[in-house]
């Protein structure tokens, strides 16, 4: 009866660890709806690898041999070896997201791209505290508050703390409606919060929407080459909803495929949260230095939006600047939300949309650069 036992024996206090962070994934999930279809399967499977002798990972078992673990196979397969995980996501997202609102107000590409200052900011940050680069950079990404670029970023890099970064980034994006406004009041007054905007959309033509994806594909593999993965598959998703003769495929790409590979993109990352490399401090400080990210990348995006009002007759509502980060569509509802709380009459949806899916564009372009970049040193 022994062997009954065998397994409460090898459990140590890092393992009650990760139990507890699977479990407080899954409350998360479940109580307050924080970016359920990941943090559940995320939390579920940082248990299960974390079970002593788990079948959920690779194993010599006495008597049976090497024994595949499932969790571990679909890593190595769908992320370690290929990255096609989080690279089909990006074909459901791109069929999800409509670039009219974007089109039809050209200069929000600007904040697609001002948003993106806290990766580069956190970079450096994290170099400073020791580091490695290519982790460095992994941590860095974890700014755009965009859970598949992180993922990839990481694992292309060959970072060490990619469960602790993946946690990281899914978490900031679920947070988005808590710590966004905190970091818009810090850089805004009350005044620029009223600032208000009319929305005079431009029509946007079907062959526009068309050569769109096609175009923004062509200049990202020229400008950054090692982006093409991942703003092709993106760019590829919208062209499916774009060309008005794939209806059903749009339909099976933003729902049935984008929700099957989140769920086993949740689970299977969590091979990455085994309690030998996860529990420790760098993993605290990584949670840190992505928080300091995320905030920076929204101010960043505010206080590009001030600059701008300094030379432009038309103003614009600097909270427009924050919805420049990756975190679709959470981060256009925050800035609509508090446009309505400081003006009731004043609607910033449609612009904080514009800005929201250019920074789609602008986070999976800097993870790309970050990718040429660290090849240049490594």
């Amino acid at each position: 009866m022994e062997f009954l036992t065998e397994g409460i024996k090898l459990i140590t206090w890092q393992d009650l660890v990760m139990y507890g962070v699977g479990i407080l994934l899954i409350y998360l999930a479940i109580e307050k709806e924080f970016e359920p279809a990941l943090l559940l399967p995320m939390g579920f499977g940082a248990i299960l690898v974390n079970l002593p002798l788990s079948g959920a990972i690779n194993q010599t078992m006495a008597g049976i041999g090497e024994v595949t673990g499932i969790v571990e196979w679909l890593f190595k397969v769908g992320i370690e070896a290929s990255e096609a995980l989080p690279l089909l996501l990006f074909i459901g997202i791109g069929a999800m997201i409509d670039f009219g609102p974007l089109l039809s107000n050209p200069k929000m590409f600007l904040f697609g791209a001002a948003a993106q200052f806290g990766i580069f900011f956190a970079l450096s940050l994290a170099t400073v505290l020791g580091f490695e680069l290519k982790d460095a950079a992994s941590i860095g990404i974890i700014g755009a508050a965009d859970g598949p670029t992180s993922i990839l970023v990481s694992q292309v890099l060959g970072s060490k703390y990619v469960g602790a970064i993946a946690v990281a980034a899914y978490s900031y994006m679920a947070l988005v409606p808590i710590v966004q406004p905190m970091a818009i009041k810090l850089v805004t007054t009350k005044k620029e919060r009223q600032i208000k905007m009319h929305y005079n959309p431009t029509g946007v033509s079907r062959n526009a929407r068309i050569f769109f994806p096609i175009l923004v594909t062509i200049i990202a593999g020229l400008v950054a080459p090692m982006s093409v993965s991942l703003v092709g598959f993106l760019m590829f998703g919208n062209l499916i909803r774009e060309s008005g003769v794939l209806g059903n495929l749009t339909e099976t790409a933003s729902n049935e495929l984008a929700n099957l590979i989140t769920l086993l993109l949740g689970i299977t990352i969590s091979f990455s949260m085994r309690s030998e490399a996860f529990v420790n401090f760098e993993t605290l400080l990584i949670m840190g230095i992505g928080l300091i990210a995320f905030v920076f990348d929204t101010i960043g995006g505010v206080v590009f939006a001030k600059i701008l009002n300094l030379f432009t007759k038309n103003k614009i509502n600097p909270m427009i600047g924050a919805a420049g980060i990756s975190a679709f569509p959470m981060s256009a509802r925050v800035v609509q939300k508090m446009g309505l709380k400081e003006d009731p009459s004043n609607h910033l949806l449609m612009f904080a949309v514009g800005a929201n899916v250019s920074g789609q564009i602008g986070s999976v372009v800097a993870g790309g650069v970050i990718l040429n970049l660290i090849q240049q040193f490594l």
